[in-house]
């Protein structure tokens, strides 16, 4: 049997997704529905800030979705029948792990655009100190994402903004990776990602002047479903590939958490661009990489290593972030040609400049 007679198995989407303005008063029935115990999971604040009206045992995750705090809270599961996440992507891939580990349906309830974690089935792991550790693939889907824009809408302009870096990461990293793909599921998921790049770039200045618009709506929607989407259809290498290996290498260096998931894996956008261009030889990338970084002054994606704000760092932390980037089992061998730590260094030496000079 040769690879293409294995069976694939694709996780797609929750199986219920409830949108609109107001949809949190629809959160208690539903978990009614599925059980009588519920677990809610969420940071202190957030669970503090928002009536849910849900009777059952309501636990913090903490500062970050690590192995430590998913036993912990495994263990709070005992007696409860269904999961509740609420929160960012930190605390929704904790509800979804602590549910996958005690065989229960979970729902998530995203509190901003930052991220398409409410809909995919992975969590990322992260260690006490924020440093991404590994990503662990779910055997189901959430039960239900349940999204209400009266929510999202109280959340910081900055966390949309990081949602559609996070979402313009699809199309940069699928087309790269799978774009020449027989399997039509995977050709779906790449133009899925190509439609969610031209929405993103069409509508996501708008959205950031006017929200609560119909382009602030298009671009919560495009940033937690429609981003989730294009993993579901083209699994990993639809997810991650040069872009999301850099933010895991990012995240070792001091100072991560001032920073927000889509931030860093925007730039990594810059730097995955810059090695098709210098390493792959691709004359395109270099096109493509100068078009994006004039939307990303528009909207206030980082452009350069100083935007991310992390402080002054060596050339010793730069080598080892390429390093990081460049081991074994990194996304960035999804690339089609081979990248080596010298080559990264040498162009996060030149993102230490600005990117948009060469």
């Amino acid at each position: 049997m040769n690879s293409v007679d294995l069976p694939i198995t694709s996780l797609i989407a929750p199986h219920r997704v409830v949108r609109g303005w107001g949809t949190l008063n629809q959160l208690a029935p539903w978990v009614a529905s599925l059980g009588s115990a519920p677990l809610v999971i969420g940071g202190k604040h957030t669970l503090e800030r928002f009536s849910l009206r849900i009777q059952g045992r309501y636990e913090s995750y903490g500062a970050d979705c690590t192995e430590a705090s998913a036993a912990r809270l495994l263990a709070c599961s005992h007696g409860c029948d269904v999961v509740v996440g609420i929160g960012g992507g930190k605390a929704l891939d904790m509800a979804k792990l602590v549910a996958y580990r005690a065989g229960l349906p979970v729902i998530t309830v995203p509190t901003s655009a930052a991220t398409c974690a409410g809909w995919a089935a992975l969590s990322n792991i992260y260690s006490d100190t924020g440093e991404w550790q590994y990503g662990i693939e779910l055997s189901s889907v959430p039960q239900g994402i349940l999204i209400d824009y009266a929510v999202i809408a109280t959340a910081p302009q900055r966390t949309l903004v990081s949602g559609m870096g996070d979402a313009l990461a699809k199309w940069y990293e699928s087309s790269v990776s799978s774009g020449t793909s027989d399997d039509p599921l995977v050709i779906s998921a790449v133009q899925q990602a190509r439609v969610l790049r031209d929405l993103i770039l069409q509508h996501g200045e708008a959205a950031l002047q006017s929200p609560g618009s119909s382009a602030w709506v298009q671009m919560v929607d495009a940033s937690l479903c429609l981003a989730g989407l294009v993993g579901g259809l083209g699994g990993a290498r639809c997810r991650t590939v040069a872009a999301h290996a850099i933010h895991n290498a990012l995240t070792g260096l001091p100072g991560t958490r001032s920073t927000l998931h889509g931030e860093k894996v925007a730039f990594g956008i810059l730097v995955q661009l810059r090695l098709e261009e210098t390493v792959g030889q691709q004359r395109l990338a270099g096109i493509a990489r100068q078009q994006l970084e004039q939307f990303y002054r528009r909207i206030g994606l980082p452009l350069t290593l100083q935007d991310l704000h992390f402080g002054e760092l060596s050339q010793q932390q730069l080598f080892q972030v390429a390093q990081d980037c460049c081991k074994v089992g990194s996304d960035i061998h999804y690339l089609p040609f081979e990248v080596t730590p010298e080559q990264v260094f040498s162009v996060l030496q030149e993102s230490l400049i600005s990117l948009s000079r060469f």
